[in-house]
């Protein structure tokens, strides 16, 4: 989703097939464990031969101690070298405990990335990938609402609606996947007024209403759920619900747990308690 600004990292050598995905990307750079010579041709060429390769020193040891200055004052803490693994999410506090193998690796998946996404955040995770990150914000239930609105946006984005729509054909990538989200939005008439969705659809599309949307977004189910912190209410996890959440994993710790085990188990939610924070500052 973002324009600009974007850097792609890579865990294993970057070949000439997937060189040719990231020509099309808009992105700053791309760092791998290496290339091949194809492949370092075809990134060599993105953005007139300024774009950023960079190889990964295999070697490097992060220092254990981290060091941050800010105004004068240094502040010192661990490096957060925890290992996310399935047995970091087996301690299970809800009436449903059965969390099938998929949804393990994507409550592992919203974890790690927790580990390297700024305090507070919330991350919604689906198919083996991140669908929605609330990260950030000074409330939990902020960073809720913002990483389900995310997850929501992406489902929408499946829609038939959306499928369906039939772009001009000299419209640039990025024009499109904005045109996409202001039509998903409340702003949909920004691309649907006369005068304005000439210059992006051949044919003017309807409008992709509220009842349609929810229609649509029922159908989101099995989605999993990480925070980095405990969550304080129940309210997180009816906004969670809504966006098809039926896996949770968090710390636990706070003195409302048994109304957010409540709140779970009213919705036949499977959730786990970690007992460590995943705090990034």
């Amino acid at each position: 989703m973002s324009s600009f600004g974007d850097f792609i990292a890579l865990s294993d050598v970057c070949d000439e097939s997937t060189a040719k995905i990231i020509g099309r990307e808009v992105s700053d750079g791309v760092i791998a464990p290496g290339y091949t010579a194809e492949a370092l041709e075809i990134l060599k060429a993105k953005k007139k031969g300024t774009y950023n390769i960079i190889k990964i020193d295999e070697n490097y040891k992060p220092v254990p101690i981290e060091h941050k200055e800010v105004f004068g004052i240094t502040f010192e803490q661990g490096r957060n070298e925890l290992k996310i693994d399935k047995e970091f999410i087996s301690n299970m506090v809800t009436e449903n405990k059965e969390i099938p193998e998929l949804a393990k690796i994507d409550l592992i998946i919203s974890l790690i990335t927790l580990k390297y996404t700024q305090s507070n955040s919330v991350c919604f995770a689906k198919g083996g990938q991140a669908i929605g990150i609330g990260a950030g914000q000074q409330s939990r239930i902020h960073c809720t609402r913002l990483a389900g609105s995310k997850a929501d946006n992406w489902y929408l984005r499946q829609s038939p609606q959306v499928l369906g729509l039939q772009f001009v054909d000299s419209i640039r990538r990025m024009d499109r996947d904005n045109a996409i989200d202001l039509y998903i939005g409340e702003d949909y008439m920004d691309v649907l007024a006369d005068g304005e969705w000439e210059k992006i659809f051949k044919v003017k599309p309807a409008v992709f209403t509220k009842e349609e949307k929810r229609a649509w977004l029922d159908g989101m189910t099995e989605v999993a759920l990480g925070s980095d912190a405990f969550f304080p209410f129940g309210d997180n996890i009816e906004r969670a619900y809504k966006s098809g959440v039926k896996y949770v994993a968090q710390p636990g710790g706070s003195i409302r747990d048994d109304q957010v085990i409540d709140t779970c188990n009213k919705h036949n939610m499977a959730m786990c308690f970690t007992g460590i924070r995943l705090f990034h500052h």
